[in-house]
């Protein structure tokens, strides 16, 4: 073999020594994977209507979330991305929200503090001692309840206000109520006459159950026609299902 011959056979074999080497580094480096892309933050907020009350009262908590796919609120669970939950906490609480997602999480707090409800003092019917009119005396013990959507059963969160307004009603034996059932602006009229009808209904027998006369207790429905709300939010329309209470004259 000559010279020329000898140079040429070893560069074909470096070129393909070469050639190889490369392409094993090539496939080395292609089984690498790029992180996942994290999504945007969660943002939370979570407020409570009233912030002070006396111990028996309820209270809305109001929540909103945005990129979360878990929410919960501490005491009560798994709650949706927003939404409105009435409760009645019975010591001064803080309510305590945490929003996960892909983008990490966030928190928020809503403190309610309660005041221990007083014992009444017994005074004479002519007493001039207190500056409260009869109204203001059964609007201050007599509280509305509120409903879930779409329903007239009397939620567990009730009782408190329930058992208040009977024990009033029992110490002022000559008022007679009447009892008004309220419904969100969603809905035909008909079907909300209906539901409000359903949910008065269903106070009434919760105050005869409690101990009131039920010859004490007229029930009216409204349906939609009367908002205590007119903005188009669930937190508005939580205020807007409702039984409330005024005195039977």
């Amino acid at each position: 073999m000559s010279s020329r011959h000898r140079i040429l056979t070893c560069l074909v074999l470096l070129a393909f020594v070469v050639g190889f080497a490369g392409c094993k580094k090539k496939t080395a480096s292609s089984g690498t994977t790029a992180p996942p892309a994290s999504g945007p933050a969660p943002t939370a907020q979570l407020t409570a209507t009233p912030a002070n009350i006396t111990a028996g009262d309820q209270v809305v908590l109001s929540w909103r979330t945005t990129d979360a796919t878990n929410i919960s609120i501490d005491g009560i669970g798994d709650v949706p991305s927003s939404g409105v939950k009435t409760v009645t906490p019975a010591t001064s609480t803080s309510y305590h929200l945490v929003a996960r997602g892909d983008g990490g999480s966030a928190d928020a707090t809503a403190r309610v503090t309660v005041t221990a409800a007083q014992m009444a003092v017994a005074v004479p019917q002519d007493s001039s001692a207190s500056n409260m009119t009869a109204d203001e005396q059964f609007r201050a013990s007599v509280q509305d309840i509120f409903f879930d959507y779409d329903s007239y059963d009397v939620r567990s969160d009730a009782a408190g206000s329930l058992s208040k307004s009977a024990a009033y009603l029992a110490q002022n034996p000559n008022i007679k109520v009447l009892i008004g059932g309220y419904c969100d602006e969603r809905g035909s009229n008909e079907y909300n006459l209906t539901l409000g009808q359903s949910r008065a209904d269903s106070v009434k027998r919760a105050l005869a159950q409690a101990g009131v006369a039920p010859d004490r207790l007229r029930v009216v429905s409204y349906g939609k026609e009367k908002p205590f709300c007119t903005e188009s939010t669930e937190e508005c329309w939580q205020q807007n299902r409702r039984a409330g209470f005024t005195i039977d004259r």
